[in-house]
């Protein structure tokens, strides 16, 4: 997470009032990847940290080029929303889904929620549920963020936006319910909470991702994609793995056909790569094309 802190104010920096210049309307635009999914696919701009800490218009804009149109924001940190907002207006880019820190979903709600729908969001979502990484994660983190979810499950609704949580790999360890992810789960209004399941980091973390969107129908509408290196093997509860393992959608070893029909059939309603590897470029333009061309 101390990268991803990193990523938060360098982008801060970032945005400026060139990140507000729009694309030349005689640029024509390429059209949207396609997608057998039932949903959009879309990326989650932390894979492009690096250069959109340099250069927001022109990261957003070759994005833009690759077809891409939906993103998934990170949370903001030391930016305004409006300057977020415009730069990604300027590059034709719509932005549903929004990640919030779990401090300002415990403390602030009403601002999230605020920030989420200036964004255009409809989804709000917590990545990261804040504990003590060296004593690990515990029921009482889990019930004490479920307590956090449900409240900011039902300030969302109000406001007619979804709030979801996003599991990173150390849920999936033994607790009453089956893992802590599945305390979660059941100490969590269905009809307030949802997920947005990470499969890399649900396999990483010892749960089969399949499985999971399978057995909570109509609570995974949202999905972050990416693949695992073959051979790779992590210990349950396992939240961190070499940035290399993170591979090309279809080259790796999780079995995505079957990880994607089980998300049609749930309801899953968008679809985000997200490529955390040292070479992001080179990487989401295959994955794109993988995923826009399996057959379900």
């Amino acid at each position: 997470m101390n990268s991803r802190r990193r990523f938060l104010t360098a982008l801060a920096s970032g945005i400026g009032a060139a990140a507000l210049k729009p694309l030349g309307a005689s640029i024509p635009l390429p059209p949207e990847v396609k997608s057998p999914l039932g949903g959009p696919i879309g990326l989650q701009l932390y894979s492009l940290r690096d250069d959109l800490a340099k250069d927001v218009p022109g990261t957003l804009a070759r994005l833009r080029s690759l077809g891409v149109r939906e993103v998934e924001s990170v949370s903001l940190a030391g930016t305004t929303v409006e300057a977020l907002r415009a730069a990604l207006d300027g590059a034709d880019l719509v932005c549903r889904s929004s990640h919030m820190r779990f401090e300002r979903v415990r403390d602030d709600i009403a601002g999230v929620i605020k920030g989420a729908k200036a964004l255009g969001a409809t989804h709000v979502v917590c990545p990261w549920i804040a504990h003590d990484e060296k004593g690990g994660f515990t029921r009482e983190d889990a019930l004490n963020a479920a307590v956090v979810f449900n409240e900011a499950g039902r300030m969302a609704k109000g406001d007619g936006l979804r709030f979801s949580y996003h599991p990173h790999g150390y849920e999936f360890v033994p607790a009453p319910e089956g893992t802590l992810f599945e305390a979660i789960a059941a100490h969590t209004d269905p009809a307030l909470v949802s997920f947005e399941i990470d499969i890399f980091w649900a396999k990483a973390g010892g749960g089969d991702p399949e499985q999971l969107i399978a057995s909570h129908p109509g609570r995974v509408p949202l999905l972050h994609v990416k693949d695992m290196a073959k051979g790779l093997s992590l210990p349950p509860g396992s939240s961190h793995a070499p940035a290399e393992t993170n591979v090309v959608a279809g080259k790796g070893q999780l079995d995505l056909p079957a990880i994607m029909r089980a998300a049609r059939k749930s309801g899953t309603e968008l679809y985000y790569v997200e490529d955390e590897s040292p070479k992001p470029w080179d990487q989401i333009p295959e994955s794109l094309a993988h995923l826009s061309a399996l057959r379900l």
